[in-house]
C-alpha cells in the first residue's frame, strides 16, 4: 500500500554533490520514521541517514558532516543531500518508510527500489 520512488542518483566525480529524493505514494494511514540506506558492491547494507517525522535525525558514521537528509511531510518526500562525496560513497541507495496503512494495521517498513549513485576519482 505504500510505494517510494527514488530519484537524483547519476554519475559525478569526487568532490561533487547530488540531492536524492524519495516520494512516498499510495493508500496509508501514516507514516513515521524515514531513511536511506546504502549497499556498495560486495558489501552489505548500512545505513546512510534516518529521520522522524517530527525532525531528529541520525546518521551512518562514515556520512557524517557530509551527508544531511530532511522531510516535507506535506509531499510524503524526504530527501538526502549529498556533498563532497568521494567514490568509496558509490552505492545503489535505498529509500526507506516505517507506515501504518490502516488505523488498526501494524507498523512495516516499506522499500524504494534503489537510485544508482557513482563517484569517479
Amino acid at each position: 500500500q505504500v510505494q517510494l520512488v527514488e530519484s537524483g542518483g547519476g554519475l559525478v566525480q569526487a568532490g561533487g554533490s547530488l540531492r536524492l529524493s524519495c516520494a512516498a505514494s499510495g493508500r496509508f494511514f501514516s507514516i513515521n520514521a524515514m531513511g536511506w540506506y546504502r549497499q556498495a558492491p560486495g558489501k552489505q547494507r548500512e545505513l546512510v541517514a534516518t529521520i522522524t517525522n517530527g525532525g531528529s535525525t541520525n546518521y551512518g558514521d562514515s556520512v557524517k558532516g557530509r551527508f544531511a537528509i530532511s522531510r516535507d511531510n506535506a509531499k510524503n518526500t524526504v530527501y538526502l543531500q549529498l556533498d563532497s562525496l568521494k567514490p568509496v560513497d558509490t552505492a545503489v541507495y535505498y529509500c526507506n518508510a516505517q507506515a501504518r496503512i490502516g488505523l488498526y494495521s501494524g507498523i512495516y517498513d516499506y522499500w524504494g527500489q534503489g537510485t544508482q549513485v557513482t563517484v569517479s576519482s
